[in-house]
């Protein structure tokens, strides 16, 4: 079966994000984050044909969090990767009901997310891998500034590339350079089978989120050239605590996107 063909665009800023923060290295295996969402799904293609041409050896799988809500429908996921031959783990947890036993004072949202992560990082344990990608994109980035400066005090951001605390995993975040409305297009124009966001916590009341999202569009709409400035602000921030180093093994071999395939220019 032929798969989608990850528009030059993209490939181009991912490669180029790929190469500035050294993510992915000779002999890496890669599990991507799969919520069934056009940027997951995004990124699973752009990870897989990458895998195929790229200088450096590296695998790639997938795996999806059911957190078991009325409403989220997997199947669709598993009948259209089972076509591609695509490694795909599917973990289910109960954590609504979890949560409510375990929240405390904290969010649904947070405690979700946290759930969500870490069965993700046991997922890769288990499964041999030792790098997991994640699908978030220069927009969320911005947005995340935005609401780290506005509502915390910090100049912070999602990072790029990093270990995570027990040194075990790094977390890749390929498409940091690239555009919300870029995932989109792709997402529609492949027919990717995208999964909605069903969380009845996230439909409760409108979010800091997305107030920072019209935010950013209307400032946008005015100065055509902020995200592209955005991009240089939060380079920094990305890798704040510094890139994860290589091992003396992983130190001679080359990006998987090397000049000379192309895509390593970018444009916001």
């Amino acid at each position: 079966m032929e798969t989608p063909s990850v528009p030059t665009s993209i490939r181009r800023l991912a490669g180029r994000a790929i190469a500035d923060f050294d993510m992915i290295r000779d002999g890496d295996r890669i599990l991507v984050g799969l919520s069934g969402g056009k940027d997951s799904l995004t990124l699973l293609w752009l990870l897989h044909n990458l895998s195929r041409r790229a200088p450096v050896r590296f695998e790639v799988g997938a795996v999806t969090i059911n957190p078991e809500i009325e409403g989220f429908e997997p199947q669709r996921l598993m009948d259209y990767l089972g076509g591609y031959g695509i490694p795909y783990h599917f973990v289910s947890e109960p954590i609504a009901e979890l949560a409510d036993a375990h929240m405390d004072n904290d969010s649904f949202c947070s405690f979700c997310s946290r759930m969500k992560r870490g069965l993700m990082y046991r997922t890769a344990r288990e499964q041999g891998y030792n790098v997991l990608a994640l699908g978030q994109h220069l927009d969320d980035l911005a947005e995340s500034f935005m609401m780290s400066a506005f509502h915390g005090g910090q100049l912070r951001t999602m990072k790029a590339h990093y270990a995570i605390d027990a040194g075990d995993l790094r977390v890749i975040r390929p498409l940091v350079y690239v555009r919300e409305r870029q995932t989109r297009d792709f997402a529609d124009a492949a027919g990717l089978p995208i999964i909605l966001d069903n969380c009845p916590a996230c439909f409760a009341m409108p979010t800091q989120r997305e107030h920072m999202k019209q935010l950013l569009a209307q400032e946008e709409a005015s100065h055509p050239r902020l995200f592209r400035n955005l991009r240089t602000t939060l380079k920094p921030l990305m890798t704040e605590g510094g890139i994860p180093p290589r091992t003396p093994a992983q130190a001679d071999t080359d990006h998987p996107e090397a000049p000379a395939h192309g895509p390593t220019s970018a444009s916001a």
